[in-house]
């Protein structure tokens, strides 16, 4: 693990008004700014832009789209970034730079130029443990149809996509989940080997 994974997972060398946020990058269209591994590439430098610090940033993943047949694969991708955002703050920032790469929120699991999930905010849980849990235990098909109104933290979803857990691996192994009690290298080895399998680093 390198040195900045560490020192963000410690929080030893933050301000005490800065967090760390784990945040899951993803792509599979080519636009403008170029391809998916260049538009991730962009994002980063955005955010950065809007005033995060870059204390780790995973390799670049191809990935298979999600649900099977929704797309071309993907590229996907992981940074831990130290930040003085608040949660709402962080989500309208990573929504802005979305629009502003040509995101445009019309079809739900489809083909995308840029994706930037909030996946964690050190330890939050948001709004609280029960309704984290509902949507974390909602049957696929009703993921499909429904979205929160409001913001889940951590992402309800991050512990059972091998897409996520591969790259936030690089970054933040050592987190742990508030709910499940589990850091990220469990949960990303407790997934199933050919989800796994499926999930290689870009050459």
């Amino acid at each position: 693990m390198s040195q900045d994974a560490i020192q963000s997972q410690s929080g030893g060398n933050l301000p005490q008004n800065q967090s760390t946020l784990l945040i899951a990058l993803g792509s599979n269209m080519s636009s403008d700014v170029g391809s998916p591994a260049e538009i991730l590439q962009k994002a980063v430098t955005e955010i950065e832009n809007a005033g995060a610090v870059i204390r780790s940033k995973s390799a670049f993943y191809s990935t298979p789209a999600v649900p099977a047949g929704s797309g071309p694969d993907f590229v996907n991708a992981a940074i831990s970034v130290a930040a003085t955002w608040a949660a709402p703050e962080a989500i309208a920032i990573l929504h802005g730079i979305e629009a502003r790469l040509g995101r445009r929120r019309e079809v739900r699991w489809g083909q995308r130029i840029v994706d930037l999930d909030l996946l964690a905010v050190d330890g939050l849980v948001r709004p609280d443990v029960p309704t984290l849990r509902h949507w974390m235990n909602l049957p696929l098909e009703e993921q499909r149809e429904k979205a929160p109104g409001q913001l889940i933290l951590p992402h309800p979803r991050l512990h059972e996509r091998a897409f996520v857990l591969v790259p936030l691996a690089d970054v933040a192994p050592d987190w742990v989940h508030p709910a499940l009690r589990k850091t990220v290298v469990q949960l990303r080895d407790g997934l199933p080997a050919a989800d796994l399998k499926a999930i290689t680093p870009l050459q």
